[in-house]
């Protein structure tokens, strides 16, 4: 039976009985973990992912997805330097044993500098705290690799790492799912950023058009370009498309040049005209909390902030499915 849209929980990076009980707590039966602790010094073997799957199964929870491999997986192809080549051989047996194993998605990103956040969190409501930029605060940042690498450069690395990764996810019945630039800026370090805006995401769907290619749609991320419109747009064009693997559903105040991470409703967006769009749209997959406010005597990984965003969401999805009869 087809699966509908729904909530999951992601952004943990081991597996205990705690995280795996508090999934099913929550009534989620869908989840990822980002960058997993899993050993390796180049790429993820077949025996830890099936092992990672079977605690999963094992919790009659789905493990959807792993957000991101180490940086150091794939730095030489995002920048174009040598050793590149040995990576994309590395990351194709990842996502071999990937499918191998029965996790169908990868998320992956184009910033090789990672993502950046300006010291000193944001106190919002209550004394919660949650994390900030300011664009300003980052201009004369020193080089992160050396020298400058341009828009064209990282589009040409971009163009032939996927020419090369893509053929192996679609042989063994991978999802590529890509994440936004954040914070979606024009440079950082002296890296250019690529996938900042609607025209960046739209060139690589484009030239990358394929049933096992989309988006891990970062709500926040979205709105960290425009606002609430720039959201709605995303989503119908590439909903539209059948682009949207899953969903980051966290929000910001204000946009690029500055914003701060907030309670999910008190951002920029609409959650509820949002995840309306969503159902209208046909998106079959699942979302998560992704970045949260760090609540008084929450955990290292913020459970409180993430039970109060599901409970909203939860609440909210309840009420588009009754409308949508």
């Amino acid at each position: 039976m087809p699966l509908e849209m729904r909530i999951g929980l992601g952004q943990f990076n081991e597996l205990t009985d705690e995280k795996l009980a508090y999934i099913k707590q929550l009534g989620s039966n869908d989840f990822l973990m980002n960058t997993p602790n899993l050993p390796g010094e180049v790429r993820w073997e077949f025996e830890d992912l099936r092992d990672l799957k079977q605690r999963a199964d094992h919790a009659e929870l789905r493990l959807m997805a792993l957000e991101n491999v180490p940086i150091p997986f794939y730095d030489k192809a995002m920048l174009g330097l040598p050793g590149r080549d040995d990576q994309i051989e590395n990351m194709k047996v990842t996502i071999r044993n990937m499918g191998k194993a029965g996790i169908p998605i990868l998320g992956y990103h184009w910033m090789p500098n990672a993502v950046w956040r300006t010291p000193d969190p944001s106190v919002l409501r209550g004394g919660a705290t949650a994390t900030r930029f300011d664009y300003e605060a980052h201009q004369d940042a020193p080089l992160s690799h050396g020298r400058i690498f341009s828009t064209e450069e990282m589009w040409e690395n971009y163009e032939y790492y996927m020419a090369r990764i893509l053929p192996a996810a679609e042989e063994n019945n991978v999802e590529l799912a890509l994440h936004p630039d954040d914070p979606p800026v024009p440079i950082l370090g002296g890296v250019a950023r690529i996938f900042n805006s609607f025209e960046g995401f739209k060139r690589g769907m484009d030239t990358f058009d394929s049933p096992n290619h989309g988006l891990d749609f970062c709500m926040g991320c979205w709105s960290e370009m425009g606002g609430h419109d720039q959201v709605i747009r995303a989503i119908r064009h590439f909903c539209g498309e059948g682009k949207i693997i899953y969903v980051h559903f966290r929000d910001v105040q204000g946009n690029i040049p500055c914003f701060n991470e907030c309670f999910i409703n008190e951002g920029n967006v609409d959650p509820y005209e949002v995840m309306k769009t969503l159902k209208e749209v046909g998106f079959t997959g699942f979302m998560i909390t992704d970045h949260v406010p760090h609540m008084v005597d929450d955990t290292d990984w913020n459970h409180r902030g993430r039970a109060y965003a599901i409970g909203y969401m939860t609440a909210m999805l309840e009420m588009v499915n009754k409308l949508a009869g």
